[in-house]
């Protein structure tokens, strides 16, 4: 298989309006310590995944964070995606720094949550949209080279990524399996109004003005939180800690 470039990665984005914009986001990861608040820091800028991209951010680089952290976690986000297995690990191990330690997990999406960095705010208790933030989901693809066998192959197991991650997405949307799918299947783009509409959000940046616009909007979240939550109690057949695996040697982009 030839070496997949960033640029064969978003190609694979049926809208390119936003393209440019994604391909000029500077790998930042930072993990700062603030002992005033007990909480640690991170930031994670940049495309996610790990062999394939020197200037990308690995499932690695934040667990090694992780065992240095203390407190809850802070996490500020901008990220086109990237591997989901990346992805997947770092929502993984989120929630397990969470039950470990009795944490809070606070995201703030400062500008893109695309793709396989659109897991993270699910492992939050709090997620915070910046003013003119996104956040988007989209089929996982790879790049195969092969017989119609291995084609037929690859599919499935893309299928079976795609419903290990509709699992993460199941924990916090107020809407049906079925409809996440299809939002899936056509790539769809949130702003932070409608991520919040969801359930993917719990507010905007607007909450820290006051105003009585922004408390409205506040508690439409909480309702739509408690929404979210009666839904998935009656969704008994959802998996409580979903860990979908990707194959060894298989490449995975989502």
């Amino acid at each position: 298989m030839r070496r997949i470039t960033k640029q064969d990665y978003f190609k694979t984005f049926k809208n390119q309006t936003y393209v440019n914009q994604l391909e000029k986001i500077e790998r930042r990861f930072e993990a700062r310590n603030n002992e005033e608040t007990n909480t640690t820091e991170l930031t994670i800028y940049g495309v996610i995944g790990n062999s394939y991209w020197q200037d990308s951010i690995s499932a690695s680089d934040v667990d090694e964070a992780l065992k240095n952290a203390t407190g809850d976690i802070l996490i500020y986000l901008n990220s086109p995606g990237g591997d989901a297995a990346d992805g997947v690990t770092i929502y993984n191990r989120l929630v397990d720094y969470k039950k470990k330690h009795n944490s809070k997990v606070t995201v703030r999406v400062d500008g893109w949550a695309c793709s396989a960095a659109s897991l993270f705010p699910f492992a939050a208790d709090e997620v915070v949209m910046g003013l003119g933030s996104m956040l988007m989901i989209h089929e996982a693809s790879s790049f195969t080279w092969g017989t119609k066998r291995d084609m037929r192959k690859e599919a499935d197991l893309l299928e079976q990524l795609e419903e290990g991650i509709i699992d993460i997405y199941m924990t916090k949307a107020n809407v049906s399996r079925e409809e996440i799918r299809n939002m899936v299947d056509n790539e769809t783009w949130f702003s932070a109004q409608k991520a919040i509409d969801i359930g993917f959000a719990t507010s905007s940046a607007n909450a820290a003005t006051g105003n009585k616009d922004d408390e409205i909007t506040q508690l439409k979240a909480q309702m739509i939180s408690m929404q979210s939550e009666l839904h998935q109690l009656k969704n008994k057949s959802k998996n409580e800690d979903p860990k979908p695996a990707a194959t060894a040697g298989t490449r995975f982009f989502f």
